[in-house]
């Protein structure tokens, strides 16, 4: 297959593509004219963040997608089915009664959904799949959705309105609650086959009035020896679009796992209506470069947004977020909180924005980006910012950063504690906070994959037994009865 580079996207990959996938013509359209605003835009519209980002190590020359792609379905016979990465073997095992969707490179390879979920009217899906059928109007929440983001906004924004060449759909129909015991694994991989191929992914999220529904997407991508030098960088390059209804709520989950020679960047949008609940958990570990742009929209009365994020990063990883948070209505919350542990060279750079508009009184907001330092190269930048035009608000940010206390490594020395465990037990109270309002899973998880990126190990999250060991101690660790039910128990 002939290959092109991001640089040189023009409107023949366009048609190629649009082509090969049978879109009908507003989305052809709709693409070409995004690609003319994605080459007209430098990559930071913002001159007060130009300074500091580090878009630019992605190398738009050496990124390249397959000029003649195939529909993102791998059951399509004509095609030859992607390669599975053999590191995933076990935790595919893991997720194969479980409900999921599976990709690799710009393949769905495999959707699992249960009995009961199906005959409620839950879809799982590839976006090509949920374009072309009508059931629940399933097409025109696609084409809302693709057509609510605005180029003009952001490169990468217009880069996947115009190039997306492969796509996930979950649908969760209305007063269709899924146990918080049974989520939907959304689980995404890069391509190891010839050429290395990079992925566009467009991901379309819809839960419907008095609907609820946990997701975790992880996020993986495999360091291939022998990589041919036309290809040096490997990209996962996402706009996901997340609709929530009327008195529903979504738990989400992002744990982002990348070989670090890899790229992963991510442009999100999500509408909250009245009463809806949105709260997302975002663990970033891996990749060389992540760049994650989220907005929320709080659109009216009683939407509620929380955003926790957790950044580890060592070597020369750079992570570059941006989070707005926009109040268009009355009665409304957002809480984000951002923390990064930078070791080595690694670098942070956090920027957020709570807007609030005119019909947005009575509303409330905050806004955090703190990071520690554990060496003297690492470096992190936070600009939070507020824009309010109305009165009878709560709106606060705040930031900070710093290095590691050496008084209190001293104390924790005299406890007998060695630097580096010193240095861990820190992290975990910079950490405990913020893992207050997550679920015993989660917080297991994220404990997890500190612990293995602290010893260098490969990152995952397959229900092994030293898994479960975090999972053991996370469930009793908030316990506030535990010390009362103890005393009964051995009285």
């Amino acid at each position: 297959m002939s290959k092109v580079t991001l640089a040189t996207i023009n409107s023949e990959y366009i048609d190629t593509l649009s082509s090969s996938r049978k879109e009908p013509d507003w989305l052809i359209q709709h693409r070409k004219n995004s690609l003319d605003t994605y080459h007209n835009l430098p990559l930071e519209t913002s001159p007060l963040y130009n300074k500091y980002t580090d878009a630019k190590k992605m190398n738009l020359e050496q990124v390249s997608v397959f000029a003649d792609a195939s529909p993102d379905n791998a059951s399509t016979a004509a095609h030859t089915p992607p390669t599975i990465p053999t590191f995933l073997n076990k935790r595919l095992e893991e997720l194969y009664t479980q409900n999921h969707i599976i990709q690799i490179g710009t393949s769905i390879i495999k959707t699992h959904l249960t009995d009961s979920l199906r005959s409620q009217g839950v879809i799982i899906s590839s976006l090509d799949e949920a374009l072309q059928q009508n059931d629940h109007n399933t097409s025109d929440l696609v084409k809302q959705a693709l057509q609510s983001a605005n180029s003009q906004d952001d490169k990468f924004t217009a880069l996947n309105n115009a190039a997306f060449n492969s796509g996930i759909f979950i649908y969760i129909p209305p007063n269709v609650q899924i146990d918080d015991g049974s989520p939907i694994h959304i689980l995404s991989c890069l391509s190891v086959d010839d050429g290395l191929p990079s992925t566009i992914s467009r991901n379309v999220i819809v839960a419907k009035e008095n609907s609820k529904a946990t997701l975790v997407q992880e996020l993986y991508s495999s360091n291939v020896p022998g990589e041919s030098s036309g290809q040096q960088q490997q990209a996962y390059l996402e706009f996901l679009n997340t609709t929530v209804e009327a008195n529903s709520q979504i738990n989400g989950t992002t744990l982002q796992m990348m070989d670090q020679n890899s790229v992963n960047f991510s442009t999100r949008r999500s509408n909250l209506a009245k009463d809806a609940n949105l709260n997302w958990y975002l663990g970033l570990f891996g990749t060389q470069l992540s760049r994650y742009r989220i907005d929320y929209y709080l659109d009216q009365p009683g939407a509620v947004a929380n955003d926790s994020e957790v950044v580890f990063g060592n070597n020369e990883q750079s992570f570059d977020l941006q989070t707005n948070v926009n109040h268009e209505n009355q009665f409304t919350e957002g809480r984000v909180i951002q923390k990064s542990i930078l070791r080595d060279k690694s670098k942070s750079l956090f920027k957020g924005m709570i807007r609030i508009k005119e019909n947005a009184s009575k509303s409330n907001s905050y806004l955090s980006g703190r990071s520690i330092l554990l060496d003297p190269d690492a470096k992190s930048d936070a600009i939070p910012g507020l824009e309010i035009f109305t009165n009878d608000v709560k709106a606060t940010h705040s930031a900070s950063v710093a290095q590691i206390d050496e008084e209190q490594i001293f104390y924790l020395g005299t406890r007998c504690l060695s630097k580096s465990e010193a240095e861990r037990t820190i992290v975990e109270g910079f950490l405990e906070p913020l893992s207050r309002k997550m679920s015993i899973q989660v917080r297991a998880w994220i404990a997890y994959l500190i612990e293995s990126k602290w010893e260098g190990r490969e990152l995952s999250i397959n229900v092994d037994e030293e898994l479960k060991k975090f999972t053991e101690i996370e469930a009793t660790r908030y316990n506030e009865n535990a010390e009362i039910e103890q005393h009964y128990k051995y009285r």
